[in-house]
């Protein structure tokens, strides 16, 4: 045991001390207890504090919750959602699931003291955590929390990009109704302002995307409803991408879907995002979607451009050798 660590102990016993003398009887008739607490809190304050110096972070977690209940019995609510902050940034590096409790806490005492734009800011930490465990639907609530409380603060710009998330991962959870409707409606949203008007593009290209992924008719459609809303777009690479994939799917035609994919790639990247939805399309075109190339080597079937052995590929076609990084 470091020494950081041993004064990170010797503090959580004395706040305990502290804590249990502020019970007692003579306290209660001649006051007193308050002191204690306070005391008790800076106890356990400074034992986290130890505790992170030694990398002890699930015991600096625990002792900044201490505080926090302390905190909350003192009626600090701010101090209370503080130390939980802190207790969940320290639970981050070790126990994820812990943390998000911590910052749930948070939240809580922010929407008592009115400090929406806090508590906003912190669904989206809670929904960032979830994304790296993977647990996308939990991630998409948070996303939607964290969307409603800034667009009750006017922060619209805030709003719209915690909006955009729930798209990515609606989609990447095959809810493509939900997604089309959040593109939609931020693309809509950048279209009332100058600055914004351009990224309308890209919101209503991943939105034709997922409509593909749904129907090719009513990808067309809504091509139609997209020039109407923002003309530009109709002489976009995007546009005439998605209205050449609709003619392919229509026909089946998966050779020259493929083709039309990877002409657009390689002159605008796609990531990987786009390529798992495109992937998605493709295999409704056809059954056996393991292809060779000329060489005879099987190229993988993979949701993301890469190459196998010099060979470039994308969507499960040989690119040509050294054409792509």
């Amino acid at each position: 045991m470091g020494d950081s660590e041993k004064k990170a102990m010797e503090f959580m016993a004395e706040a305990e001390k502290k804590m249990t003398s502020s019970k007692g009887f003579l306290s209660s008739v001649f006051g007193g207890g308050g002191n204690k607490v306070d005391e008790a809190i800076e106890c356990y304050q400074r034992a986290a504090n130890m505790f992170k110096m030694s990398k002890k972070w699930g015991n600096a977690g625990e002792a900044f919750c201490k505080a926090g209940e302390l905190h909350l019995k003192n009626g600090s609510r701010h101090d209370c959602a503080t130390a939980y902050v802190d207790a969940a940034t320290c639970y981050k590096k070790s126990d994820p699931k812990e943390a998000v409790a911590c910052l749930e806490k948070a939240i809580e005492q922010y929407l008592e003291m009115g400090r929406f734009s806090l508590a906003a800011k912190h669904h989206q930490a809670i929904a960032e955590t979830l994304e790296a465990e993977a647990d996308l639907e939990k991630a998409i609530h948070h996303y939607e929390q964290a969307a409603d409380y800034f667009k009750g603060e006017e922060s619209n710009a805030a709003a719209n990009k915690a909006l955009l998330k729930v798209a990515q991962h609606a989609a990447q959870l095959e809810n493509y109704v939900k997604a089309i409707k959040v593109y939609e409606d931020v693309a809509a949203s950048s279209l009332e302002s100058s600055l914004l008007k351009y990224s309308a593009k890209e919101y209503f290209f991943r939105a034709g995307i997922c409509h593909l992924c749904v129907d090719v008719l009513n990808a067309q459609q809504a091509l139609d409803r997209y020039i109407e809303m923002y003309p530009a777009f109709q002489d976009s690479r995007e546009y005439k991408l998605i209205k050449t994939l609709a003619e392919h799917v229509e026909h089946e035609d998966a050779e020259a879907y493929t083709e039309a994919v990877k002409d657009y790639d390689s002159i605008s990247r796609l990531d990987q995002w786009y390529t798992t939805l495109l992937l998605r399309i493709k295999k409704t075109l056809n059954p056996n979607p393991e292809l060779y190339t000329g060489t005879e080597n099987p190229v993988c079937w993979g949701a993301v451009t890469f190459k196998v052995e010099g060979h470039s590929c994308i969507l499960g076609i040989d690119l040509g050798q050294d054409q792509k990084d």
